[in-house]
């Protein structure tokens, strides 16, 4: 009977044993699980409602932040270009060549007209076509020294040679400068030539032209004139009052 008790006893100790090996066993295969569910909160919390309402709101103000930094920058780049160099000072600015009423023009004028010079003597009547060459020096905005040189032909004969005549000379320009307009006066002294030789005289004579004229400035370096002059010569020991006409166009320069 004894034996019977301590048998069972016996057993009852090892079911015991058994039982708590088992649960420790147990218990230590299932610990490592809080561990692995700690671990994987984030996918848990990324389950949840607020993460998806927080999440595109952090992608949008992301997205935002890199727009801006990308437009700022070279707004900063263009305001560091646009400082203004301190380096070298700037150039001035050349004199003008001539100055009339503040306006940049030329020194020197020359001009090329058709003329028509009549003239009247007791020797012959003549009316005589030809070129007028003339070249202008402006000393200051009105004043200028001015050379000319005329050369005509006529179909008047004087027995059978027709009728040409030289005039040159020199003297003051006085011009009224403007933007279009220019009107001037001058005076020229100088003296004349006649062909062909007539039994009347010399064939060579002072001669003295004053008038004047206008140009019309069609851009910086053209111009359009129209001049008349009154012409006095000294032919055949007589003195002869005539007049001329032209009209051409002037190079500035």
């Amino acid at each position: 009977m004894k034996s019977l008790c301590a048998c069972a006893v016996l057993l009852c100790a090892c079911t015991l044993l058994v039982l708590g090996s088992v649960s420790v066993a147990q218990a230590q295969v299932e610990s490592p699980k809080p561990i692995f569910e700690t671990d994987n909160a984030a996918p848990d919390f990324s389950a949840t409602s607020a993460a998806k309402a927080s999440l595109p709101d952090l992608l949008a103000v992301a997205d935002s932040f890199g727009k801006t930094g990308m437009t700022s920058a070279p707004h900063l780049n263009t305001a560091l270009l646009a400082e203004p160099a301190s380096a070298d000072p700037a150039m001035p600015s050349p004199k003008p060549r001539f100055v009339y009423g503040g306006r940049d023009d030329y020194r020197w004028q020359l001009g090329l007209s058709l003329t028509l010079v009549r003239f009247n003597s007791s020797v012959f009547n003549a009316n005589a076509i030809g070129i007028k060459t003339s070249v202008a020096y402006f000393l200051n905005e009105w004043l200028g020294v001015e050379g000319n040189i005329t050369a005509a032909f006529s179909l008047a004969t004087i027995g059978t040679d027709h009728v040409k005549v030289v005039i040159y000379g020199g003297g003051p320009k006085v011009a009224w400068r403007q933007r279009r307009w220019e009107p001037w006066l001058h005076g020229i002294f100088g003296g004349a030539h006649l062909q062909p030789q007539t039994s009347a005289g010399r064939r060579s004579s002072y001669a003295i032209e004053a008038g004047g004229g206008a140009d019309y400035r069609w851009n910086p370096h053209l111009s359009f004139r129209a001049e008349g002059n009154y012409l006095r010569t000294g032919f055949f020991s007589q003195s002869q009052n005539n007049f001329q006409i032209s009209g051409g166009a002037v190079l500035h320069f």
